[in-house]
């Protein structure tokens, strides 16, 4: 390797969906919610180490040129048209990271007549891919694992993941790295004494979330309530009188429900990425016990000293894991702590999150700090 002091130039490729200048003005005004970056997923942080970070800019779109877009995506399974609008960008960086595999494949497809140097290394991150996979069509599965063989690198959150891409996707380079979001601001956990009734926070809108058996461990405990914060609850379940559908406007107003909580519910359907992962470190991070579904790997981010797991599809072992939690304050208040400790910036955090694409990064292109 050798040393440069030039810093690398980045691309990020997002989605069409996500403008970075959006971003930075929802986080400023406080409308952005959840516990986010100034930045998309925390991105500009690779400035610190050595970097200089552009962002892939969303076209206004007619409605002719959006049918066209999406027509693209529906043909081939990925963002292709979003991809050629920020070819400028990517083929001016030296190296491109994109956020999911819609983006990944595409700029793999924009680049597929090039080969390095004549183009940037690609670090394509992965997260629904694996999961999804034995649903795609043939000829979409053999054009996918032709173009991500093309990457330098392919990133995943989950080491389940990581493992199945590296059967499917050989002799790609597969790599965890591992998510993590904002740790700047944490709030102690506190000791949590039951009152008369339970106080149970679920949310989420991940497709692997299982609010059916979320709901039925709540119905096994009478004196439990809980509050639900998600677009994509089924109403049906809405019904249950235990069961409220809250919609938090601001992050005053999030941190005021996690605040209120006796403990955070994550029930998830199996899953290799790592499903509920954002909303479980969130939780940690607001010092509030959480009862998760044993999936997706999330056992490689929190072991069981930290947070209580259950398998999945069980309401009774659910339940019995909310009795559990609010029946013994200290070691809930104990477990929360321990989770507090794992997230740190060079274990779980947006810090080593970022930190572990620059590493990456450096190492493709031969540089050293």
């Amino acid at each position: 390797m050798t040393p440069s002091r030039d810093p690398i130039r980045v691309f990020v490729h997002l989605s069409h969906g996500v403008d970075a200048e959006v971003w930075r003005a929802g986080w400023a005004d406080g409308s952005l919610i959840g516990v986010n970056e100034p930045s998309p997923y925390g991105y500009d942080r690779a400035e610190a180490l050595g970097c200089s970070v552009t962002y892939s800019v969303p076209a206004r779109e007619n409605a002719v040129s959006r049918l066209i877009r999406l027509g693209v995506r529906a043909i081939t399974g990925f963002d292709l048209v979003h991809a050629w609008r920020n070819r400028r960008g990517i083929r001016e960086a030296e190296v491109v990271w994109t956020h999911t595999e819609s983006q990944g494949l595409a700029v793999a497809a924009l680049l597929v007549f090039r080969r390095r140097p004549r183009r940037p290394a690609l670090l394509l991150q992965n997260v629904w891919l694996i999961d999804r996979w034995a649903r795609y069509p043939p000829p979409h599965r053999w054009l996918f694992s032709r173009l991500l063989r093309t990457a330098d690198v392919l990133t995943f959150h989950s080491v389940q993941n990581r493992e199945t891409a590296e059967r499917l996707l050989s002799p790609a380079r597969c790599e965890l790295v591992r998510f993590g979001i904002r740790i700047d601001e944490m709030t102690p956990p506190v000791q949590r004494h039951g009152g008369a009734r339970m106080s149970v926070l679920s949310l989420g809108n991940d497709e692997h979330r299982d609010w059916a058996t979320a709901v039925r461990a709540i119905e096994l405990i009478p004196s439990a309530d809980l509050t639900v914060l998600s677009q994509s609850f089924p109403a049906a379940l809405a019904r249950s009188r235990s069961v409220t559908v809250h919609r938090a406007r601001s992050n005053d107003e999030l941190a005021a429900l996690f605040a209120a909580a006796d403990l955070v519910m994550i029930a998830l359907s199996p899953n290799q990425h790592a499903s509920g992962l954002t909303v479980l470190q969130e939780a940690v991070i607001q010092g509030v016990p959480v009862v998760v579904t044993a999936t997706g790997g999330l056992t490689d981010y929190f072991d069981e000293t930290m947070v209580t797991f259950v398998p999945p599809g069980n309401a009774e072992a659910m339940a019995e894991g909310l009795r559990n939690v609010v029946a013994d304050g200290d070691r809930s208040h104990a477990m929360a702590t321990r989770a507090q400790s794992r997230m740190s910036p060079d274990q779980i955090s947006s810090v080593a999150f970022v930190r572990s694409h620059v590493d990456l990064s450096r190492e493709l292109l031969g540089r050293v700090a």
